[in-house]
C-alpha cells in the first residue's frame, strides 16, 4: 500500500476502532481457541435466596460470564437463575459458565463434574477448574471439609494434584466441558504440573488486586499461554481498596465508582475479573468498564509497593487450607515449611 495512503487512512480511522474501549464482554482469548468474557459475576458467599435473582438479573442486563463452584453450596440456585435467563430467550451458547472441582473429589473428577452439571441444569460447562491443588480424603467424616481426630484437615496423601489433572484431561472428550484449568496455583505448583500435562491449563483463577498483583505468577502464566482470572478484585473481605487514595483519585478523574476502577484494572492487564454482588444496582454499576491510561495503571500498580505488602497468596493458601484449624496445627505448619514461611 502507498505509505501516504496508509497514513491518510490511519488519520481518518475513528479512535474507537484503532483503540477500542473495553467492555464487560470484551472477548479475551484462551489457549483453546475460545474466548472468555472480560467481566464475570461471582457467586461465592452469596446468601441462599439471593443467588437466583442475582444470576437472572445479571444476565438480563448483559452479563455473559457466570462463575460458580460445587463447594459454594448454591449451584442449584445458580441453575434456577440460568433457567430464568434461558426462558427469557438467552441462548446457552451465548453464556460462559465456569465451575470447579472440589478437593474431596480429586480422585473422582467426572463424578464431581456431574454433580455440578446436575445442580446447574446444564449439559456442559465452558470451563472446569481444579479449585485447589490439595486433595482431601474422599471418604472422610465430611463430604467437603473432612477432619482428622486432632482437628486438622484430612488430606489424601495417596493422590496428587498432578493425578487430578491427568483425570481432568479426559473430560473435554466427554462433551461435558469445553476447557479445563486450575485455580489458586502458584508458580511452584504449575512447575510441578506442566511437565506431566498433555493439556496446558486454559486458566489460572487467583486472588488478584492492587494490594496483591502477584506479578510472578501472572508473568509465568502469560509465558505459558495460561489466562488469568482475578477474584476478590476489591481487596478481599471488607473491600479495603475502596479507601485507597490512589484508587479514589483515578475514580474521580474518570467520574466513575472506585469499584469500576478496580475491575477495569484487571482488564487493562489482560485478565478477566469476577465481581461478586447480589444487589441489582451494584451488579449494574460494575458493568461500567473504562479504559485506564498509563498514568492510571502506574498509580494503581504503585499501591502494593507503598504498602510494602509481600505475596499474600502464600499466607492465604496456608490459612485457607487449614480451614480454621489451630495456627500451630500439623497442616498449617507443613504449609509454612512448604512455602518457606517464618514460623
Amino acid at each position: 500500500m502507498n505509505p501516504s495512503l496508509a497514513k491518510f487512512m490511519l488519520r481518518k480511522t475513528p479512535k474507537e476502532i484503532l483503540d477500542p474501549k473495553p467492555t464487560m464482554n470484551t472477548p479475551l482469548p484462551l489457549n483453546t481457541g475460545a474466548s472468555i468474557p472480560a467481566l464475570g459475576l461471582g457467586t461465592w458467599q452469596s446468601a441462599p435466596g439471593e443467588v437466583k435473582k442475582a444470576v437472572s438479573h445479571a444476565i438480563s442486563v448483559g452479563y455473559r460470564h457466570i462463575d460458580c463452584a460445587y463447594v459454594y453450596g448454591n449451584e442449584d440456585e445458580v441453575g434456577e437463575g440460568l433457567r430464568e435467563a434461558f426462558a427469557s430467550g438467552v441462548k446457552r451458547e451465548d453464556l460462559f459458565i465456569t465451575t470447579k472441582l472440589w478437593c474431596t473429589f480429586h480422585s473422582r473428577a467426572e463424578e464431581g463434574l456431574d454433580l455440578s452439571l446436575k445442580a446447574l441444569g446444564l449439559d456442559y460447562v465452558d470451563l472446569y477448574l481444579m479449585h485447589w491443588p490439595c486433595p482431601m480424603n474422599p471418604n472422610g467424616n465430611d463430604p467437603k471439609f473432612p477432619k482428622l481426630p486432632d482437628g486438622s484437615r484430612d488430606l489424601d496423601k495417596s493422590w496428587s494434584h498432578v493425578d487430578t489433572w491427568k483425570a481432568m484431561e479426559k473430560l473435554p472428550s466427554t462433551g461435558k466441558v469445553k476447557a479445563i484449568g486450575v485455580a489458586n496455583y502458584s508458580v511452584k505448583y504449575l512447575e510441578e504440573l506442566l511437565p506431566h500435562a498433555s493439556v496446558t491449563p486454559a486458566v489460572n483463577q487467583i486472588e488478584n488486586h492492587p494490594y496483591l498483583p502477584q506479578q510472578e505468577i501472572v508473568d509465568f502464566c502469560k509465558s505459558k499461554g495460561i489466562h488469568i482470572t482475578a477474584y476478590s478484585p476489591l481487596g478481599s473481605t471488607g473491600s479495603p481498596l475502596f479507601k485507597e487514595e490512589g484508587v479514589q483519585e483515578v475514580a474521580k478523574k474518570h467520574n466513575v465508582s472506585v469499584g469500576c476502577v478496580l475491575l477495569s484494572y484487571h482488564i487493562a492487564r489482560g485478565s478477566s475479573v469476577l465481581a461478586k454482588s447480589v444487589t441489582p444496582s451494584r451488579i449494574e454499576e460494575n458493568k461500567n468498564i473504562i479504559k485506564l491510561d498509563s498514568s492510571d495503571m502506574e498509580s494503581l500498580e504503585s499501591i502494593h509497593k507503598k504498602k510494602g505488602l509481600r505475596d499474600l497468596s502464600i499466607l492465604r493458601l496456608a490459612l485457607t487450607l487449614a480451614f480454621r484449624t489451630s495456627s500451630r496445627g500439623p497442616f498449617f505448619l507443613s504449609a509454612r515449611k512448604h512455602y518457606g514461611m517464618p514460623s
